[in-house]
């Protein structure tokens, strides 16, 4: 039995387009509608996954809504000569009334009741002039989506980050104690200096002060010398006189 035509509306319906440079994540864009008065629930497969990243992957469109799925090229070495063979579908069905459990839907589903597109991957080079534009538009599609995505964490988590004034706080903390860690190695050089200074200035008392010793008992030594000389010619002459 084929299968049923498929119920979504897909922008664009036959490929993805990624616009180089590819050194740093591309991302475009896939719109789903729902034009039915049932949900209808999604899932988007591809042929690489590892080389794509997909929000949402999954869920479930509203009668009457519509959905865009970001798809995000990982960065690689992109070669002109090398044809991109990645492909993408996207699998639908219509939600049951009483669905509680998405994938037991998923598992449960009859093949005659899977809807599916597909669609390949294009990846284009601009010219030099529109490299900068491009490159900065992909990362702020990027930084975008994962604001949205962080918007969804927990409150813990959330709670848990650091807003803009308490990083301030913390980098003039650091600042404050560098900035006292110098103070306190200057104070610490000059308490060396000074030790060194002193240890020099006593060196050179203690030996000025061995010095004058020296020049004392030099001359002890010389007077001594002339008083023994003394009382031997005295000693001579009186013996002379005597005899």
């Amino acid at each position: 039995m084929a299968r049923p035509e498929q119920v979504l509306l897909l922008e664009p319906q036959h490929e993805l387009k990624f616009r180089g440079p590819f050194s740093d994540v591309v991302t475009t864009n896939l719109k789903l509608s729902n034009p039915t008065d049932r949900n209808v629930c999604f899932k988007v497969k591809t042929t690489a996954p590892r080389r794509y990243c997909v929000r949402p992957n999954s869920g479930i469109i509203d009668a009457g809504t519509s959905i865009n799925v970001s798809v995000m090229l990982q960065p690689f070495d992109y070669d002109p000569n090398e044809k991109s063979k990645h492909k993408f579908m996207v699998q639908s069905m219509l939600a049951p009334p009483d669905m509680t459990d998405m994938e037991c839907v998923w598992k449960e589903a009859k093949p005659e009741e899977l809807m599916d597109s597909k669609l390949r991957c294009v990846f284009e080079m601009p010219v030099e002039n529109e490299k900068t534009h491009d490159m900065e538009s992909n990362k702020m599609m990027s930084s975008s989506l994962l604001k949205s995505e962080s918007s969804a964490l927990p409150p813990k988590s959330m709670s848990s980050t650091l807003d803009d004034g308490e990083v301030k706080k913390i980098m003039e903390e650091c600042k404050r104690l560098q900035m006292e860690a110098q103070r306190l190695r200057e104070e610490n050089k000059q308490i060396r200096e000074d030790d060194g200074l002193r240890m020099r200035k006593s060196n050179v008392m203690s030996s000025q002060h061995s010095s004058v010793g020296m020049k004392k008992e030099e001359g002890l030594s010389a007077r001594m010398l002339i008083l023994i000389v003394l009382f031997f010619v005295v000693g001579v002459i009186v013996g002379k006189l005597v005899l």
